[in-house]
C-alpha cells in the first residue's frame, strides 16, 4: 500500500489560517460563541455583557466623531475647524508639541477661556492638538478601527485601557468640549457613562 504523507506544510497552515480569518470563522473557537467566560457568568449572560459593551462604544462613537472632538484628531497635521470640520485657515499645523508651529501657536487666537460672540475661537489653558509622535487619529476610523486604536497603548500613551475612562471623565479638553459650538450627541456625563461601560464590560470590538 502506498504511504500517504498526511503533515500539512507550514506554509499551507498559514494559508488555511489566512483563509479562515477572510471568511470570519474562528478556528479557536465557535462563532457566536463569547471571547471570555467570566467567572459567576453562563453562556448566554457573556454573550449579552459583549454585545452591550459594542452597543455601548458605538453610542460613544458618535461623540468621538462629533467635529467638538474630531476637529482636534484630524488625519493630517491641520486641524479641522468649525461643524463641517474644514481645515483650519491661516496655515495652521500641528507643530510637534501639538501647540502650534512657528509663529502660529494656537494660544495666539485659543486664550484661556471661550470668547464671547459668533464665530469667536474657543478656548482652554491646555489649548492643543496631540503631539505628532502621537497623533492620536480619529478622522475617517470605524467604529471597530477607533475601538482597536483606544486598546493600542502607542495610540492612547496609557498604561491601561481603563485609563481612557478617567481620560473622558476628567480631561480638561473633554470637559471643554461640551461647552460651545454644536455640542455633542450626548450629555458628558451620558458620554463617560458609556466609555465606561464598554470597558467594563470587557472593550468588545463592534462588528464593524
Amino acid at each position: 500500500m502506498k504511504h500517504v504523507n498526511l503533515r500539512i506544510r507550514p506554509r499551507k497552515w498559514i494559508l488555511a489560517i489566512l483563509f479562515l480569518a477572510g471568511t470570519g470563522l474562528s478556528i479557536l473557537g465557535i462563532p457566536g460563541e463569547p471571547t471570555a467566560i467570566r467567572p459567576g457568568e453562563t453562556r448566554e449572560m457573556a454573550l449579552r455583557r459583549e454585545a452591550e459593551s459594542k452597543a455601548a462604544f458605538e453610542s460613544a462613537y458618535h461623540v468621538f466623531m462629533s467635529p467638538r472632538c474630531m476637529n482636534c484628531h484630524p488625519a493630517g497635521n491641520v486641524p479641522l475647524q468649525g461643524d463641517d470640520s474644514h481645515l483650519h485657515t491661516q496655515g495652521v499645523r500641528r507643530g510637534p508639541d501639538g501647540r502650534g508651529l512657528y509663529a502660529l501657536k494656537c494660544k495666539n487666537c485659543h486664550q484661556d477661556a471661550n470668547l464671547p460672540g459668533e464665530h469667536m475661537p474657543p478656548g482652554l489653558p491646555t489649548w492643543r492638538l496631540p503631539p505628532e509622535d502621537r497623533p492620536m487619529v480619529f478622522q475617517g476610523k470605524s467604529p471597530r478601527e477607533l475601538a482597536a486604536s483606544f486598546k493600542n497603548a502607542r495610540f492612547t500613551g496609557f498604561a491601561s485601557i481603563h485609563q481612557i475612562i478617567e481620560h473622558v471623565e476628567k480631561d480638561p479638553l473633554v470637559l471643554h468640549s461640551f461647552t460651545y459650538g454644536t455640542r455633542p450627541p450626548l450629555e458628558h456625563g451620558e458620554f463617560a457613562a458609556k466609555v465606561r461601560e464598554w470597558v467594563e464590560k470587557g472593550a468588545v470590538l463592534p462588528d464593524k
